[in-house]
C-alpha cells in the first residue's frame, strides 16, 4: 500500500511537470524556431535519462534498437506537429484536452492496424469524446480553429505511437525505451535545424529560462517520475491520475496566460474529461 501511494504521487507530480511543458512551450516558441526547441530540449533530456538507463540499454538487440528507432521517428512526427499547434494556438488548454483524446482514439488505431477490436468501454466513451470536440470548436457556429486540427493531428499520430510503441517495447524497460525514443526525436530536432541554415542562438535570458524549465523539469523530470510512478501504482490508478495532465494546463494557462474559456469551451472540456473517465473505468471492468 505505502509503496502504491508512493507511485500515484509520483504520478500527480509528473501530471504537473507535463502541464508546465505546456506553458513554457508557449513562451519559448515565441523567440525561438520550433527546431531549436525540439532538438535542444530533446537531445538534453535523453543525455540526463542516459544514467538512469544506459545498463539495460546496452543489453538491448540491435532488432530491437531499430524498432525503437522507428517508433521513435513516429513520436518525433507527432511532437513536431504538436509544437506547431502550441505555436499557433490562442488556448493552450483547448490542445491539452484535443491531446489527451489520443487514449480514446488508440483503440481505433489498433482496430485499423491489427483487426484488434475495440472493447465496449471504448463504444460508450467515443460519442461523449465526439461530442466533446464539437463544444471545444464551437464558437461562431461549427468553427474549427487551424491549431485545433493540428492538435487533433498530433493526437492521432500519438495514438498510433501508443500501438506501435506497446508492441515493440514489451521486453525493454519503460524508461530505456522513452530515452531512445527522445534521442530520436531530438535528433529529428537537430536536423531540421541545420537544413534550416542553423539560425541563431541568441534569445532573450526570458526564453532560456523557460527553456530549461521546458527541459530539465517538463521533460526530463517528467518522464523520469512518469516511469517511477507507472512501475509502483495501480494501472488504473495511474490512468485516472494521467488525467489531470490536461486540468493543470487549463489552471496554468488560465492564471499564467491570461486564457478564458467560454461556457461550449468548458462544456467540451468537461466531456472530454469524462469520456476518458468512463473509458477507463469500464476498461477495467469490462
Amino acid at each position: 500500500m505505502h509503496r502504491s501511494l508512493k507511485g500515484e504521487g509520483y504520478l500527480f507530480l509528473a501530471t504537473l511537470f507535463a502541464a508546465v511543458g505546456w506553458v513554457a512551450s508557449k513562451y519559448v516558441l515565441q523567440e525561438m524556431p520550433s527546431s531549436s526547441f525540439i532538438g535542444g530540449r530533446f537531445l538534453i533530456a535523453s543525455t540526463l535519462l542516459l544514467p538512469f538507463c544506459f545498463r539495460d540499454i546496452r543489453q538491448i538487440s540491435k532488432h530491437l534498437i531499430w524498432k525503437l528507432i522507428a517508433v521513435g521517428s513516429l513520436l518525433a512526427l507527432s511532437i513536431h506537429v504538436w509544437v506547431y499547434a502550441v505555436s499557433i494556438t490562442q488556448s493552450l488548454s483547448e490542445g491539452a484536452f484535443i491531446m489527451s483524446l489520443a487514449m480514446i482514439i488508440a483503440p481505433l488505431t489498433r482496430w485499423l492496424l491489427f483487426k484488434q477490436h475495440p472493447n465496449r468501454a471504448f463504444w460508450l466513451s467515443l460519442p461523449i469524446a465526439v461530442l466533446g470536440m464539437m463544444f471545444l470548436t464551437l464558437t461562431n457556429g461549427w468553427n474549427i480553429d487551424v491549431s485545433q486540427g493540428y492538435f487533433l493531428l498530433s493526437s492521432c499520430l500519438l495514438s498510433v505511437h501508443f500501438v506501435l510503441n506497446k508492441r515493440a517495447s514489451n521486453v525493454v524497460s519503460p524508461l530505456s525505451s522513452i530515452c531512445l525514443q527522445m534521442s530520436v526525436v531530438g535528433l529529428s530536432g537537430l536536423l531540421l535545424y541545420l537544413l534550416d541554415g542553423a539560425p541563431s542562438m541568441e534569445f532573450s535570458v526570458n526564453t532560456w529560462g523557460w527553456f530549461i524549465i521546458a527541459t530539465f523539469i517538463a521533460t526530463a523530470l517528467r518522464y523520469l517520475t512518469q516511469t517511477v510512478g507507472q512501475h509502483s501504482a495501480n494501472i488504473e490508478v495511474a490512468a485516472l491520475i494521467m488525467i489531470l495532465e490536461p486540468i493543470w494546463t487549463l489552471i496554468m494557462s488560465v492564471t499564467l496566460l491570461g486564457e478564458s474559456l467560454s461556457l461550449y469551451k468548458s462544456l467540451g472540456s468537461a466531456l472530454i474529461v469524462l469520456s476518458l473517465y468512463l473509458y477507463i473505468r469500464l476498461s477495467r471492468h469490462g
